[in-house]
């Protein structure tokens, strides 16, 4: 189930993935225990859920793999191409700052995440996320945009 706006809201069911994720692939996945990412437990940004930490997995589309430059500026690049939908906020609905994650490569065994939605926490703030994370493909089910 998405409880959260960053992908349309209700019944999902997951796909498993028998192979290495790939850009484009919209994914359920299991946040890593980062400070960026406890920072945004703490700030209300991830629901409480099964995954290590007590989060709730993410919905998030594959925009970058292992070994793809990833720059981050006033909008994210990958391979030379703007990311669609992907501006930077200065600061959260709740006026506090956000720090985007610094520009590089993607590293082994690790994606880089993306959602369309414009309040939406992913690795422009918490960077790449290890692939072991992965629970499988994202597929709607019973979906509705409020």
């Amino acid at each position: 189930m998405n409880l959260t706006p960053s992908e349309p809201l209700g019944l999902w069911h997951i796909i498993p993935l028998h192979r290495p994720a790939k850009v484009d692939d919209l994914v359920f996945i299991c946040p890593p225990e980062t400070a960026e990412l406890l920072e945004a437990r703490v700030r209300g940004y991830l629901r409480s859920g099964s995954c290590p930490g007590g989060i709730a997995p993410l919905i998030k589309t594959v925009i970058a793999v292992a070994g793809q430059h990833v720059e981050i500026g006033a909008s994210v690049i990958v391979g030379g191409q703007v990311v669609t939908s992907s501006s930077l906020a200065q600061r959260d609905g709740k006026g506090r700052p956000l720090t985007p994650f610094p520009s590089g490569i993607v590293p082994q065994g690790y994606v880089f995440l993306h959602s369309a939605f414009p309040g939406s926490y992913d690795s422009r703030y918490f960077g790449p996320v290890p692939i072991s994370g992965i629970l499988g493909l994202a597929q709607e089910v019973f979906t509705y945009v409020p």
